[in-house]
């Protein structure tokens, strides 16, 4: 089962590899990381979505991830309200005779293109998993060319 984990850590040298080393032991497989700084520079907020087996063992996994040095916070916060989101970027093969039909397709995800040429363009597009896929249907028909996406960054509501 996937479960999205958040942690707040200090922003030190060696604890992201720290905290990942726990989930290789458990041979936890990573979906994703996102991590960046909060609004201060000593405080780094990371987001994983793993692969678990049991809630019993995610359960363990925090309990081993919050005694770590340096380890601020661990939350599992799947099955509680929750804000997640993704960025993709996406360079679509778009000749000038299919561009137009290739804009009607993607207007409705709201997308921005960011990048248009003669032969292609790049859009992006910011929201959950489905949305992004569900994009990633629409325009592979038109041939990808290149794509970019980040791993899940959230937290909870409230």
């Amino acid at each position: 089962m996937r479960r999205m984990i958040t942690a707040k850590l200090h922003n030190v040298t060696g604890i992201l590899n720290r905290f990942t080393a726990v989930l290789n032991r458990r041979q936890v497989n990573i979906i994703s990381v996102t991590a960046g700084v909060t609004d201060s520079q000593e405080t780094t907020h990371t987001t994983f979505v793993v692969e678990i087996d049991t809630l019993e063992e995610m359960e363990q996994i925090i309990k081993q991830l919050n005694r770590l040095i340096d380890v601020i916070e661990v939350s599992d916060i799947t099955d509680i309200p929750h804000v997640a989101r993704e960025v993709v970027l996406i360079k679509v093969q778009a000749p000038p005779t299919q561009r137009a039909e290739i804009f009607t397709m993607i207007d409705p995800f709201r997308v921005n293109v960011v990048d248009v040429n003669r032969e292609n363009v790049t859009i992006q597009l910011t929201g959950d998993s489905d949305k992004i896929e569900a994009l990633i249907d629409v325009v592979a028909p038109y041939g990808i060319l290149n794509m970019a996406r980040t791993g899940s960054a959230g937290f909870e509501r409230g």
